[in-house]
């Protein structure tokens, strides 16, 4: 069973509910060693999208991660707009005009994700960054195979695990590498951000099914 647009339109929707749920999360994350405004950034711009989805339902998977990508870019602050936004972007160009997305489609978009990010951030594994979380979501994804479901799950689970990873580590990206070696000890807010959306588009796969 693929993915439509009409689904890709719901699960973002979901998204946008556990993007404002976990706000002050990803808040409490961001300032013990950012400038405590990921989680308003995020719920931010997925409220945004909220409103675009219903004056102008996309007609595709791929314009439906394009409206987002482009309503991140114009609507959240911080480093969160433009490397969600590049994501997403690469995203959608992946999927191109499919009027129906795989589980091999969706692995493609998700490593086209994570392309994009690594080349608008220069991040890598151990940075303390959302690509703690990305690059083995990536690497589960591509193993999994099967249906839309298996992928995003395994993606997550790998994720979730990804995310957790940063808690010891030393920041060498971002505000955070400002604090050197205080930065250890804290969850990367961007990790947990993309973990939460992982998780979240893995749940409206499996309800979708």
């Amino acid at each position: 069973m693929g993915c439509t647009a009409s689904d890709v339109i719901a699960a973002l929707r979901a998204a946008a509910v556990v993007m404002a749920e976990h706000r002050d999360e990803l808040v409490n994350l961001d300032r013990a060693i950012g400038d405590a405004d990921h989680g308003e950034n995020m719920r931010r711009g997925f409220t945004a999208l909220l409103s675009k989805l219903d004056s102008s339902p996309p007609e595709t998977p791929g314009a439906a991660l394009k409206l987002l990508a482009t309503t991140l870019i114009s609507t959240v602050g911080g480093a969160a707009g433009p490397l969600y936004g590049t994501a997403f972007l690469r995203a959608a160009t992946a999927v191109g005009d499919l009027a129906e997305l795989d589980g091999a489609a969706v692995a493609k978009a998700l490593h086209a994700a994570l392309d994009g990010v690594v080349a608008r951030g220069k991040a890598e594994v151990g940075d303390k960054t959302m690509v703690d979380a990305l690059v083995p979501a990536v690497s589960a994804a591509e193993a999994a195979g099967g249906e839309v479901d298996a992928v995003l799950k395994a993606a997550a689970d790998a994720a979730a695990s990804g995310a957790e990873s940063t808690v010891p580590l030393v920041a060498r990206k971002g505000r955070a590498s400002y604090l050197g070696e205080r930065s250890a000890g804290h969850l990367d807010p961007g990790a947990r951000s993309t973990s939460l959306l992982l998780r979240s588009f893995a749940d409206s796969a499996r309800v979708a099914r």
